[in-house]
């Protein structure tokens, strides 16, 4: 039945297509949420104030941010190209596209971590620092509790991004459904590519989405 409807569509293809992009997008989700987490706490203690207090390195931290932030994606990746060729030795394939990837969203969820972190109530902060708690102990039982279903909300806003990055990223190459949806789809006049590649992508965002909001319902004790 399918086959009348979708004649151009080979299910092997668009099947190893898929576990590239979820490949691609859970390795970028991990590291953006490391690299990301560790930006944020690091604009967080440092701003006026805060434990790490330090105007440059806050500053330095959020330059940066908001650089990679503001960059096209599309256009991050062709800048990143030199970089992607040193450290993966290629700029073919699900791999080659992490670099870009992982540097694209990490800014990103970077912002969404510091916005997190302000909402803690003071009072919270002020009481674990009063009664003698390390920073590296105020980070571990205060500011990553207190935050973590704004932290999980926000990654799961930033993994669902990312579902998108990795389609551009396959206009150039990098596999996946965009990769497919490209080539095999809109350079070869195959609709049906097209649009089986889109719904595809659509699930693991659905996919994603309710995985997020199910985990965010489960730790928010509030």
């Amino acid at each position: 039945m399918l086959e009348n409807f979708l004649p151009n569509v080979d299910w092997q293809d668009m099947w190893a297509a898929t576990l590239e992009t979820i490949y691609m997008t859970a390795m970028a989700t991990f590291f953006t949420f490391v690299i990301g987490l560790i930006l944020g706490i690091v604009l967080f203690l440092t701003q006026p104030h805060q434990a790490w207090a330090n105007s440059v390195v806050n500053w330095l931290t959020g330059a940066l941010v908001n650089i990679f932030r503001s960059i096209p994606f599309i256009i991050l990746i062709i800048l990143l190209i030199p970089f992607t060729q040193f450290l993966i030795g290629t700029i073919r394939g699900p791999n080659a596209a992490l670099p870009a990837l992982i540097i694209g969203a990490a800014p990103f969820y970077a912002r969404l971590v510091l916005i997190a972190l302000k909402e803690i109530d003071k009072g919270v902060l002020e009481a674990a620092r009063s009664m003698g708690a390390t920073t590296w102990t105020v980070i571990r039982k205060v500011l990553l509790p207190e935050s973590l279903p704004a932290l999980v909300s926000g990654i799961t806003v930033t993994a669902i991004a990312l579902v998108g990055y990795t389609a551009m990223a396959g206009v150039i190459g990098a596999g996946g459904l965009g990769t497919l949806a490209f080539l095999d789809g809109f350079q070869r006049n195959r609709g049906d590519v097209t649009l089986t590649a889109t719904v595809v992508i659509l699930v693991i965002v659905f996919v994603i989405q309710y995985i997020g909001d199910f985990l965010t319902v489960r730790i928010d004790k509030r």
